[in-house]
C-alpha cells in the first residue's frame, strides 16, 4: 500500500487532528510531488515556513506540531512543501520524531500537553506504522554503522584521494606524398599507425586550515607526444594533443605537481612550490582551456606564444580579486630546471617552438638561471557571460630575452551558445631566424548542453605562429569536439583535427586527425 497525502495535509497533521483508519485513505488521482531535497532541519516556528500562510486550512493543526510538540522540520530555503506526496516510510519517519518527543514530555510530566485523546491517536498510528517504523529503525542503525567503518577506514582526515585516467584511441592521414618539417627536413612519407594514448593523474590534496592546500600529483602518460598522429607529423607550431605531452613522459611515474596555496587574505591566493605549470594559473577561459574536457590542440588550450615555459618549473603565483569584483590581478613567476644549479644537460619545460628557434639551446639553470618566465594578467569578468583578459608574458629562455603580449575574451549569447578567442603577439630575440615578432589568433563557438545536460561541443580554427621568417605559408589548425556525459565519473569525446600547410610549408598537404576520448574521475 502506498500512502500520499496531498493539498497542504502535514506528514503528521493526523496526530492533532484525528483521521480516520488509514486504510480509508486513497491515493491522489492526479498530485504528485517529486521530493528531492534533503530536510533542513528543526523548526521552532511556523513562521519560519515561507509557503505556510495562517489562512491554509492545516494552519493550526501545523503551528501545534511545530510550536506545541516540536516535531516539524522543513526543506531548504525554509519551505514546508505541503502539497507533496509521501510514501509510509517518510510518514513512519515524521511519525518517529513526534512519537520521541511526545515520549520525552511523558517522562517529564511536567505539563499537561499531551492530551488523552492525541494518545489514542498515536496509538493507533503506531499500530499501523509498526513495521516501516521497524524498518526505519533498522535503517538507521545500519547507516551508522556503515558511517562507522568509513571513519574507522578513511584515507585520511586531511588528505583527499582523487584521480584521473585518460584513454585515447587516435588515427591520422595526410594527403600528398609526405610532410617536411619547418627547416625542410622530412618527417613522414606514410600515414602514421592508429594509436591507443593514455595518461593517468593521482592527486593528494591535503588541508590543514580549511583555506588552504597542500597539492601532490604523481602521474604517468603514453610516448611524449608522438603517440598521436598529430603530434608525430606536426610537432613543433602546437598540433599534439595537449594532454599528451603533460605530462612529459614516456610510460614512467612521476611527480607532475607539487606546491601549496593559501590565503593571506580573504581576496588574496598565493601558490608556491617546486613543481608547478605556468598554464595552471593564467590564460583561462570557460570553452578553450581544459584539455581533458574540451579542445585537446595544443594551441587551442593556451596562447601559444605567450608561454614559452610550459613545462616542469618552480616559482609562485598570485591570484587578487579585490573585494570580490569583476577585477582580478593575477602575476607568476616560473623557472625551468629550478633544481639544477649548474649549466649542463638538457633544460626541461620549454614549449616546442623553442627548440626551433634555439636548435643549441642552453645556459645557466637554477630558481634565478636563464631560463625563467614571469606572466601578470589584468581579467575584467562583471558576469558569468563575459570576460576579457590582457597579459605580459616577459623573461629569458636560454639565456635570449623575449616579450610576449595577450588577449583572451570569452562571451556567452545566451546559455547554449558562446563566443571565445584569443590573441597574442611576441619578441623573440636571437633565434635562429634572427629577431622574430611571431602572431598567434585562435577563434571559436561553443555550445554547452548541445542535445544533452551537462554537454559541451566546440568548434575553432587558428593559426599557432604566424612569422614570415619560417616557411613559406602560415599553418592553421581546426578542431571540432563533443563531449558528454556517460555519468558522473566518465565523459567521452569525439574530436576531429584538420592542419593545413603545417610547419608554415605550402607544400605539406592537408593533415587529419580523430580522437575518441575518454576519460575516467574518482
Amino acid at each position: 500500500m502506498r500512502f500520499n497525502l496531498v493539498t497542504g495535509m502535514s506528514i503528521l497533521n493526523f496526530i492533532v487532528l484525528g483521521v480516520p483508519a488509514l486504510a480509508e485513505i486513497s491515493e491522489p488521482t492526479n498530485v504528485r510531488v517529486e521530493r528531492t531535497d534533503t530536510p533542513m532541519g528543526q523548526v521552532t516556528s511556523v513562521s519560519q515556513l515561507k509557503d505556510v500562510q495562517p489562512t491554509d486550512w492545516a494552519f493550526a493543526a501545523l503551528q501545534s506540531l511545530v510550536e506545541r510538540y516540536g516535531c516539524i522540520a522543513g526543506y531548504p530555503g525554509n519551505f514546508y512543501q505541503g502539497n507533496g506526496a509521501l510514501t509510509r516510510y517518510e510518514f513512519a519517519a515524521g511519525l518517529n520524531a513526534c512519537l520521541q518527543r511526545v515520549n520525552e514530555l511523558i517522562a517529564t510530566a511536567t505539563s499537561d500537553l499531551v492530551h488523552t485523546e492525541d494518545l489514542v491517536t498515536i496509538k493507533r498510528l503506531q499500530k499501523e506504522f509498526a513495521t516501516e517504523l521497524t524498518t526505519l529503525r533498522g535503517r538507521v542503525d545500519s547507516l551508522e554503522s556503515h558511517t562507522a567503518q568509513l571513519e574507522a577506514n578513511q584515507f585520511s582526515t586531511t588528505t583527499k584521494l582523487s584521480g584521473q585516467v585518460i584513454i585515447a584511441a587516435n588515427s591520422g592521414t595526410f594527403s600528398g606524398e609526405r610532410i617536411i618539417s619547418a627547416t625542410g627536413q622530412e618527417i613522414a612519407r606514410s600515414n602514421p599507425n592508429t594509436t591507443v594514448l593514455y595518461r593517468v593523474a593521482l592527486d593528494l590534496d591535503t588541508s590543514f586550515f580549511g583555506t588552504d592546500q597542500l597539492k601532490i600529483r604523481i602521474d604517468t602518460g603514453s610516448y611524449n607526444g608522438n603517440d598521436n598522429a598529430a603530434g608525430l607529423l606536426e610537432p613543433t607550431f602546437g598540433s599534439v594533443l595537449d594532454y599528451s605531452v603533460k605530462p612529459p613522459t614516456n610510460n614512467n611515474l612521476g611527480l607532475a605537481r607539487l606546491y601549496y596555496t593559501f590565503k593571506p587574505l580573504s581576496d588574496l591566493v598565493v601558490s608556491v612550490g617546486p613543481e608547478i605549470r605556468t598554464t595552471d594559473y593564467v590564460d583561462r577561459n570557460s570553452y578553450a582551456y581544459l584539455s581533458f574536457r574540451d579542445f585537446s590542440t595544443l594551441a587551442f588550450v593556451n596562447n601559444y606564444i605567450l608561454f614559452p615555459v610550459n613545462g616542469p618549473s618552480a616559482g609562485a603565483a598570485v591570484d587578487w580579486n579585490p573585494g570580490a569584483g569583476a577585477l582580478t590581478i593575477r602575476a607568476l613567476y616560473a623557472a625551468a630546471e629550478a633544481a639544477n644549479p649548474g649549466n649542463q644537460g638538457i633544460i626541461r619545460g620549454a614549449a616546442p617552438f623553442t627548440q626551433l628557434l634555439y636548435p643549441n639551446a642552453g645556459g645557466e639553470q637554477g630558481l634565478f638561471g636563464d631560463t625563467y618566465q614571469g606572466t601578470v594578467e589584468l581579467e575584467y569578468a562583471p558576469s558569468r557571460a563575459f570576460a576579457v583578459r590582457l597579459q605580459y608574458s616577459g623573461g629569458e629562455l636560454f639565456n635570449n630575452h623575449y616579450d610576449a603580449f595577450g588577449a583572451n575574451f570569452e562571451f556567452a549569447f545566451s546559455p547554449k551558445i558562446a563566443i571565445f578567442g584569443r590573441y597574442g603577439y611576441g619578441n623573440y630575440n636571437n633565434t635562429n631566424f634572427g629577431d622574430i615578432k611571431p602572431n598567434y589568433w585562435m577563434a571559436g563557438v561553443a555550445f554547452p548542453d548541445l542535445f544533452y545536460p551537462g554537454a559541451l561541443a566546440g568548434i575553432a580554427v587558428g593559426q599557432p605562429f604566424i612569422a614570415n621568417e619560417i616557411g613559406n605559408s602560415t599553418q592553421t589548425n581546426f578542431e571540432g569536439f563533443y563531449n558528454f556525459r556517460v555519468s558522473d565519473n566518465i565523459q567521452v569525446s569525439p574530436s576531429i583535427q584538420v592542419i593545413s600547410n603545417s610547419a608554415n610549408q605550402n607544400t605539406n598537404g592537408t593533415i587529419v586527425t580523430g580522437t575518441l576520448r575518454t576519460v575516467f574521475s574518482f
